[in-house]
């Protein structure tokens, strides 16, 4: 067995409920003392060198031992004792990356189980070079830290600091993004301090991590204003500074901030915009910052100094909703309100649907405008596809199962020349065929049980069939959420990626595709003509979604169309049914 090192920290822990709090180290029993570091009561030490590769835990007031709250190794799972881990020791090779922010950039979504047969982290790492042949800037990595079980979406997750080890641990966490950088791919993960996952919570054994009776939509909110609430704060910036600087991280994806129950003065996001401008700073490379959201708030991303939380950009779920409901005919629930192209027009203009105005769905008026002078258009992060969308389905199907080749590529097409920050879900680009279904690994027989059955709850609002849902408890459930890579190769697949490639693309080359505000964007469309144009400087996205061959005035040059039979003649876009095409104007 190789020697030890020191990392050069001590063993301690904030447990202000405890009485006593024993650290068991190696197998040995050493009895903390209670220290103020001069943050405040609650800190407990040990006089014992904390070494590389030591399995530890904390027994409070005798009962566990359980993990570390920070703890960055669990190699036997959530339940056990944890691991020293020291970041530091990895020789990093990233010093000429610069990093970007998200102006004209394409962001890549994806859930590290199910990416590859494999679903770790060095298997994902021999995708990246396909990733930037395909366009992509960014990866956004699904949740990454400790869960229960061998495989979940990830936002079950338990021990914030700890990387699963089913994805080969936080040495591979660390090698994965500097193989990302390598190729000049940023590094996006996907963080949830909102709730904690029901199986392997220890932190209310510790202290006031949670706020009992104070609930979201999955469970005990964060404590984040009660008392206690400092180093709760601080607990969870220094996770956000752990990724940011440590794993050299380019930015956080924040899990629905509308579940984030802060009544400070200053909100909790605004601390972890400030932390990673500061980063930035003492860095050299841009720190970005995503909110998910249904607030349809734009003071999340408006400038600290302008009253806002001065986070870099949120996702706008409206994008979404236009696009599907357009593309599927689907109304039902939230849907509802965006069966129109007018609908899409405006959030193609505008970036939110509802900005003020009436949702049926919430039965009340909802959201704010946004003001154009204060916010690029490219803080809203947009998709016709993410894991919500397809995962949190009946069936967890995506597009690709029931529209034709014509329609996905209106949606590639739709994505791509936005204003907005696009996004896509693994595996969109080729059209696969694979689902991406809820999945569980839970070993408690009664929470596996009550996840089933809560799940068939989730849907009464949809209207979805409740034959359709999957047991996530279901191995088969997982499996067959996995990509076939194969299918990329072949018939309408391969055609949709290059499309996608040749959208990227086009994308990087032109300047009003690449960039221009809300100001430069207009949008120009039928209703009963079934067909949408977005001007955007002298660029012109045409969209039929009607059956039939339209013909619009327009004379210039097609820069992409999705059927070889668009064309620009005598001063008339030609354009057949369920297609797009891309023109400069002569």
């Amino acid at each position: 067995m190789a020697e030890k090192t020191n990392v050069g920290k001590r063993f301690d822990v904030w447990a202000p409920f405890a009485e006593s709090v024993t650290l068991l180290a190696d197998g040995q029993h050493h009895e903390m003392r209670s220290h103020d570091d001069g943050g405040g009561a609650g800190w407990w030490v040990a006089d014992v060198p904390r070494l590389a590769g030591t399995d530890y835990g904390y027994l409070v007031n005798g009962e566990g031992p359980f993990p570390d709250p920070r703890s960055q190794r669990q190699p036997d799972g959530v339940h056990d004792l944890s691991r020293t881990f020291d970041s530091s020791s990895y020789a990093w090779k990233d010093s000429d990356w610069a990093g970007r922010g998200l102006g004209g950039a394409v962001i890549y979504e994806l859930h590290l189980g199910t990416f590859t047969p494999e679903g770790t982290l060095d298997s994902a790492a021999e995708k990246l070079d396909y990733l930037v042949d395909l366009g992509i800037d960014f990866v956004e990595l699904l949740p990454v830290n400790a869960f229960n079980g061998p495989h979940n979406w990830g936002y079950d997750g338990v021990l914030w600091f700890a990387v699963h080890e089913g994805y080969g641990g936080p040495e591979a966490y660390q090698r994965f993004v500097d193989a990302a950088h390598a190729v000049g791919l940023g590094v996006i993960q996907d963080v949830v301090y909102n709730h904690l996952g029901p199986s392997g919570n220890y932190l209310p054994k510790f202290g006031p991590y949670l706020k009992s009776g104070e609930g979201n939509t999955w469970g005990d909110s964060v404590n984040l204003d009660g008392s206690g609430s400092d180093e709760v704060r601080q607990y969870i910036l220094d996770n956000a500074a752990m990724w940011l600087d440590d794993f050299h991280v380019d930015g956080l994806r924040l899990d629905a901030v509308h579940a984030l129950r802060d009544e400070r003065a200053v909100h909790i996001l605004e601390d972890l915009a400030s932390l990673a401008d500061g980063i930035e700073a003492e860095t050299g490379v841009p720190k970005t910052l995503i909110a998910e959201s249904d607030l349809n708030n734009p003071r999340l991303i408006y400038r600290r100094d302008t009253n806002g939380y001065g986070l870099d950009g949120q996702w706008s779920d409206d994008f979404h909703h236009a696009v599907h409901v357009n593309l599927t005919g689907e109304t039902a629930g939230y849907y509802a309100d965006f069966d129109s192209l007018g609908a899409l027009a405006k959030v193609l203009e505008h970036g939110f649907f509802h900005d003020g105005s009436y949702s049926s769905f919430r039965g009340r008026h909802h959201g704010r405008p946004i003001r154009p002078g204060l916010v690029h258009p490219a803080a809203l992060v947009v998709c016709n596809q993410n894991h919500d969308q397809i995962g949190n389905r009946a069936a967890g199907d995506r597009l690709s199962s029931s529209l034709s080749y014509g329609r996905l590529a209106l949606a590639a097409v739709l994505t791509m020349t936005s204003p907005f920050t696009p996004m896509l879900f693994m595996g969109e680009e080729f059209g696969a065929s694979t689902p991406w279904q809820f999945f569980t690994s839970h070993p408690e027989e009664w929470l596996a049980e009550a996840t089933a059955t809560g799940r068939l709850k989730e849907f009464e609002r949809m209207g979805w069939d409740p034959a359709l849902v999957p047991n996530p408890q279901d191995p088969e459930t997982f499996e067959r959420s996995k990509l076939k890579w194969e299918e990329a190769h072949d018939g309408d697949h391969a055609r949709l990626l290059d499309l996608y490639r040749a959208l990227a693309k086009l994308r990087r080359s032109t300047p009003e595709l690449a960039g221009g505000g809300f100001a430069d964007t207009h949008v120009d469309f039928s209703e009963e003509g079934k067909w949408l144009v977005l001007s955007r400087g002298a660029v012109r996205v045409a969209c039929n979604f009607g059956d039939q061959t339209l013909t619009k005035a327009m004379d210039g040059e097609v820069l992409l169309a999705t059927e070889s039979s668009a064309a620009v003649g005598n001063g008339k876009l030609t354009l057949p049914g369920e297609s797009a095409a891309v023109v400069r104007l002569s």
